[in-house]
């Protein structure tokens, strides 16, 4: 269990009375408190003791408060000023420059207190989307996507191209990516924001990745769009939503079909206008981030039905990507494969390179691999963990070898690696179970979609691709 560290607060105050009383409440509520009396001493302590918080008195014995509040808040500190009644103007400019919250004198040592934890929570917001920031600016830069089959080449394509749309001053179009689960939309749409001509200027620019399904109901709004203080209970302070600290960067909303169709109106004005209104606010502020979003939901099939709005899913299907699922990319699963197990070599340290057996290959080119390039990396890498001198067999993989050995026609055994005899198309496999399925399901092709875990839009392209009849019931 990780212990939180004490936030670290600077007293700059010239009342050493009074100075002494809040160091005292403070350090009872579990900060780490120093104090100097003018700016010269404050300059000097900052050297060794980088603070959190700063209460800054604004008449001080070598000058105002003023001059020291831009250098704190440049260094990411969270700046309270203390002010006597008479100073109301140099309050304004404080606030103007940057600082949190201002207390008048005298100061009630409660109120002082619940500013303070105000402003630490502020200051771990500001902390967290930073670091956010900075983690998906490096994982940008080393971004990747595998794969040289038909369908990889198609969308590496596709990237290219609409990549080629930011150079200009214009707003870039959405793009709409979808596509099974697991099938690497994150990636794509990492690699558009990365690809991009004028690609280092880019990507120095926020990457901020908004997964709709995991944000709570009751705080996607404020979350999303921001608020103003007092907005709502519990609203203590000002908070920017994600919209606008993507700035002029990409904005990645991941599982769009998640979101409540009351903010899906409210998204949807944000991209014909490109302005946001925080909650709470009067004020619109202009949205120069460019948005791509992704699914692995019929949009079009949920706009029909309702649960989704038409008017967004037409705003947002401008450029489409498709992402292939891996039983699709011919050739492209033995090479990711070789990718993950030499990833996790290289990330546990393990000295010996991977080799696959003839059973592995088998049962790597044979599986249908229905969680995609997700699950062939989970098992890879869980395999690469277990095998022995990396030397990784088809029992390392642990994979459902005897469903798989079926649907190819080939007689499994478990002492015994699955012959290397060559087995029927992935096409007619997939044929196969097409016609199994619908027939289980008395022609149905909604409830046959349903059974295999695919959409009706899905199901339609299969059947379409292997001329199964067109008059089925849906």
């Amino acid at each position: 269990m990780m212990v939180k560290q004490p936030s670290k607060l600077l007293i700059v105050e010239d009342e050493v009375l009074f100075a002494r009383a809040v160091m005292r409440r403070l350090q009872k509520a579990g900060y780490e408190v120093e104090h100097v009396e003018n700016l010269q001493d404050a300059r000097a302590i900052t050297k060794q003791f980088s603070p959190d918080i700063v209460l800054l008195d604004m008449r001080l014995p070598d000058g105002n408060g003023l001059d020291l509040l831009a250098e704190f808040v440049a260094k990411n500190a969270a700046v309270i000023v203390m002010t006597a009644h008479g100073e109301i103007s140099d309050t304004v400019n404080a606030i103007k420059q940057g600082a949190v919250d201002y207390l008048k004198k005298p100061i009630d040592l409660e109120e002082l207190l619940l500013s303070v934890q105000k402003a630490e929570a502020v200051t771990v917001q500001s902390n967290r989307l930073g670091y956010s920031r900075q983690r998906n600016v490096h994982a940008i830069d080393t971004v990747e996507m595998l794969g040289d089959s038909v369908a990889m080449q198609s969308v590496k394509a596709q990237i290219r191209r609409i990549s080629q749309l930011v150079a200009s001053d214009t707003v870039p179009p959405t793009v709409l990516i979808s596509g099974e689960t697991g099938t690497g939309k994150d990636v794509a749409a990492r690699l558009l924001h990365a690809s991009c001509p004028n690609h280092d200027q880019y990507n120095d620019k926020p990457f901020v990745h908004i997964d709709c399904a995991s944000l709570p109901v009751d705080l996607m709004e404020s979350e999303l769009f921001g608020h103003e203080k007092g907005a709502f209970t519990g609203a203590l302070a000002t908070r920017p939503g994600l919209i606008e600290a993507a700035e002029d960067g990409t904005l990645f909303l991941d599982e769009i079909g998640e979101l409540p169709l009351v903010l899906q109106a409210k998204l949807l004005n944000v991209l014909e206008r490109r302005m946001v209104r925080r909650l709470g606010s009067t004020k619109e502020r202009p949205v120069a981030a460019r948005f791509i979003v992704a699914t692995n939901r019929d949009l079009h099939e949920m706009s029909l039905s309702g649960s989704f709005r038409q008017d967004l899913y037409y705003r947002l299907n401008v450029m489409s990507i498709v992402m292939p699922p891996l039983r699709e990319r011919d050739g492209d699963t033995m090479l990711l494969a070789q990718h993950f197990a030499m990833q996790t070599a290289r990330r546990y340290g393990l000295a010996a390179s991977p080799v696959f057996s003839a059973g592995a290959v088998a049962v790597i080119t044979g599986y249908t691999w229905p969680g995609n390039v997700r699950e062939l990396k989970h098992q890879v890498s869980r395999a690469m963990l277990l095998c022995h001198n990396g030397q990784m067999t088809e029992l390392d993989l642990a994979l459902p070898t005897q469903q798989a050995s079926k649907q190819f026609g080939i007689q499994a055994n478990a002492n015994q690696s699955p012959p290397l005899t060559t087995p029927p198309t992935l096409d007619a496999a997939e044929k196969a179970i097409l016609l199994q399925v619908l027939a289980e399901s008395n022609d149905n092709v909604s409830e046959a979609a349903r059974k295999l875990g695919i959409t009706r839009m899905t199901m339609r392209y299969r059947m379409d691709k292997h001329q199964i009849g067109r008059y089925l019931a849906f």
